[in-house]
């Protein structure tokens, strides 16, 4: 059977195949894109409690993981959040900013894709889904790749298929695995922004406290992210434990101030002054959900009226309320993981066109490479960004 010829073929139709099939269609290339799932946009559909956080306008390379840490600067300087936010009220979505630059649809994340779809079908890109790619071969004329919906042969290929969180929306290890068959040398990968487990004494003592949240400052590796964390029935979660999780791994030290903001030996000393009859669980209560004051009291804390505790006491019991060290003993694997660190590594990867340094015409975007953000729409930013940036040359 003859192949379907086209300019581009995109293996993935979610953000940054999306975005790369439209900029390069509206170049007048012909785009052919190919995605395994049944629909397009999977992840963008269940993103940000389905209202999809698109973007953070405080995007910055600071905000991503990266063996280089500058490979993201390009590409993000030349498709901005501006840029998006463009494109969103071009097509009257209307949104909102929830906090720290977070930006999310007032309605649905289906209007992101919606848009994206529109965007590729003014362009002239086709986007094909229930299309499994079963082989790719290259030859002096560009890619021919084979699908369950038959043979494309194109000069340019992108390898737009994500990374391994939340195999339950179809990811796979796909791109990784094209990208070893090309040379590719491939980083370590891991789950990123993802729930941490408990085990041992820990576990025990939190585990009928699944539910209760309050806001902490998380610390690890020189890195700290002050929002909420939940208990859960086997750890922690939250935006604060989510953000931190992508610096931790097993073995390295956790700390949580649980007093965020405040200076906990100052508040002690005075809640002394002011309420010395007062046993050390109850004034705690009034800063700490009462059943983690109680908990924390029973097991970490000296349960005493606060005028029975003496400055070592005090002190010792500051820091613990400042520095509580948590003993993680995993996270929740890719099942739950955001997203995955690690990837293809950005080395042999050009920062400026996203194209392979090692294979004319082959292009990396979005989470196969080595570039993870943080949590709050910088994963997204990235994925337009870097779609934006091969779609302006592919």
């Amino acid at each position: 059977m003859a192949p379907r010829h086209c300019d581009v073929l995109v293996i993935g139709a979610g953000a940054a195949g999306l975005m790369c099939a439209l900029t390069a269609g509206q170049r007048g290339r012909a785009v052919q894109v190919v995605d395994h799932a049944n629909r397009a946009g999977k992840k963008i559909l269940m993103s940000g409690g389905g209202r999809c956080n698109f973007t953070n306008t405080g995007t910055s390379a600071g905000n991503f993981l990266s063996a280089n840490p500058h490979f993201c600067k390009s590409a993000l300087a030349r498709y901005t959040p501006a840029d998006f936010i463009d494109m969103v009220e071009r097509h009257r979505i209307a949104w909102h900013e929830k906090e720290l630059g977070q930006l999310f649809c007032d309605e649905s994340s289906k209007q992101i894709v919606r848009m994206l779809l529109e965007e590729c079908q003014q362009a002239g890109a086709q986007v094909r889904t229930g299309c499994t790619v079963e082989s790719v071969e290259r030859g002096t004329d560009g890619f021919r790749v084979r699908t369950s919906q038959g043979l494309f042969q194109s000069a340019s290929l992108v390898v737009a298929s994500g990374g391994l969180s939340i195999p339950s929306m179809g990811a796979s290890g796909f791109g990784y695995e094209l990208a070893r068959q090309f040379g590719h040398a491939l980083l370590p990968t891991r789950a990123g922004l993802v729930p941490l487990t408990l085990s041992g004494k820990h576990q025990e003592r939190f585990a009928d406290l699944s539910g209760v949240a309050l806001p902490v400052e998380a610390h690890c590796n020189g890195q700290h992210f002050r929002n909420f964390m939940l208990l859960t029935h086997r750890g922690i979660s939250g935006p604060a434990i989510l953000q931190i999780s992508s610096y931790w791994q097993p073995g390295d030290d956790l700390r949580l101030d649980l007093l965020p903001g405040r200076d906990a030996a100052d508040w002690l000393q005075r809640m002394k002054r002011e309420r010395g009859a007062s046993a050390l669980r109850t004034v705690l209560a009034d800063v700490l959900p009462k059943r983690l004051a109680q908990r924390l009291c029973e097991h970490w804390l000296p349960d005493r009226a606060l005028r029975q505790l003496d400055e070592p006491a005090l002190a010792q019991a500051a820091a613990l309320l400042s520095r509580f060290p948590l003993v993680a003993s995993g996270t929740e694997g890719y099942r739950t993981a955001e997203v995955t660190l690690g990837g293809v590594d950005t080395a042999q990867v050009s920062s400026s066109t996203l194209e392979s340094r090692r294979v004319p015409g082959l292009y990396f975007v979005g989470e196969v490479l080595d570039v993870t953000g943080w949590l709050g729409g910088y994963n997204f930013q990235w994925a337009w960004a870097s779609g934006h940036a091969a779609g302006g040359v592919a």
